[in-house]
């Protein structure tokens, strides 16, 4: 299995949204980076099986605009295992249901994030392991999910992602 997290792009600031917490929504900026950033991805080959998403709105846009770039025929599935507040085991718990022979996309929250990728890479949760916002890391599960087991294939800061995105050729470009 091929375990790609990625942490949702840039939203409202908490104290300049009234709402409910789980409903504070992606910028216009966030959305551009995003966008960017899943081009990057699109570029790595990344056939993902599955999306997961967190239930907050943040999280489930930033899968929504990664899968129109990368695989438009799936639909994200939300999952509370990736919620704000969720235990790194639980998510290791639902990765387990799934094939091990798939890629499966999960875009949460920080620290939760972090935590699972030290959880998989470490066997426990490591200080020091965070994404950015619309930052991803690709870790392949040789034995599936298990603690401690897992192999780093890359960690792209979001800059990264979006530099790469931009060498996407263009419909103009393909045609030349």
């Amino acid at each position: 299995m091929d375990c790609l997290l990625m942490r949702h792009g840039i939203a409202v600031a908490s104290e300049n949204w009234d709402g409910s917490e789980k409903n504070r929504p992606l910028t216009k900026k966030g959305k551009k980076r995003v966008r960017q950033a899943a081009a990057g991805l699109a570029t790595l080959s990344c056939k993902p099986a599955h999306v997961l998403s967190s239930p907050f709105i943040r999280a489930y846009d930033t899968a929504r605009l990664l899968r129109t770039a990368v695989c438009p025929g799936l639909k994200v599935e939300t999952c509370d295992e990736l919620a704000v507040g969720a235990s790194p085991k639980r998510i290791l718990s639902f990765l387990r249901s799934l094939s091990t022979e798939s890629m499966v996309v999960c875009v949460g929250h920080e620290p939760l994030l972090g935590e699972v990728a030290g959880l998989l890479l470490c066997g426990k949760p490591t200080p020091g392991l965070s994404f950015k916002k619309a930052g991803a890391a690709l870790i392949h599960l040789p034995d599936g999910p298990q603690p401690g087991r897992g192999v780093l294939r890359w960690w792209l800061q979001p800059r990264q992602l979006r530099l790469l995105g931009e060498r996407m050729p263009t419909d103009t470009d393909r045609s030349s």
